[in-house]
């Protein structure tokens, strides 16, 4: 065998000294405890059960005045919905109105009333905060007659410019008409904007400068 192969056997790496640990025993012995209780001895063959004994208790009169003492059991409310008489409990079925006739049926919920002052709170606070950030930044609240003039205004600027677009000659063979035309394009586009965002906001504030 080559050295080299035996230097790299699994067996070299197991150091020499090395012993097995001691394993337990795997049988163990059971010794007799005399002081461990016995059980009961088993019955003689000759023993007899002890017969004879009665009871003073008469269980026909005591059944019988259980029945007509007791109450009478009330019959469990079923449905039935085929033909064949398959029968269902009618209580859990929902056939039966029993949550319309319970005291608080229609009545808000405490927990939702709650609720409903809490956001009515925030919602006063927030409005309360609105105003007085535009109080502290002076800003003006336009009005009806002002926005509808502002709205008209942007209206006719755009039908100005559109009506100058309109004028351009067709063919756009130099850098002034290219520039001409790029520049009433952006103040159309502008304009646009501006109209789509007074007519999307009734209410609208502009800052005193």
């Amino acid at each position: 065998m080559d050295t080299a192969c035996f230097s790299e056997s699994i067996y070299n790496l197991i150091p020499i000294d090395w012993k097995e640990p001691p394993q337990p025993p795997r049988y163990v012995e059971k010794r007799f405890d005399r002081n461990e209780p016995k059980k009961p001895p088993v019955p003689l063959r000759t023993d007899h059960p002890v017969m004879g004994l009665q009871s003073e208790k008469n269980f026909i009169n005591t059944n019988a005045a259980d029945v007509i003492m007791g109450v009478a059991k009330k019959p469990k409310p079923i449905y039935v919905d085929k033909r064949t008489g398959d029968k269902h409990d009618l209580e859990t079925s929902g056939l039966v109105p029993k949550y319309i006739n319970k005291k608080d049926y229609g009545i808000t919920p405490e927990y939702i009333c709650k609720r409903n002052e809490e956001v009515k709170k925030a919602q006063e606070e927030y409005d309360n905060y609105i105003q007085e950030n535009l109080r502290k930044a002076a800003m003006k609240r336009l009005s009806d007659e002002e926005r509808e003039a502002v709205l008209q205004g942007l209206k006719k600027n755009w039908e100005e410019v559109h009506k100058e677009f309109q004028s351009l000659s067709v063919f756009i063979d130099s850098i002034p008409k290219k520039i001409r035309k790029q520049k009433l394009e952006e103040e159309m586009k502008q304009l646009e904007h501006d109209i789509s965002i007074i007519e999307k906001h009734k209410i609208i504030y502009i800052a005193n400068k």
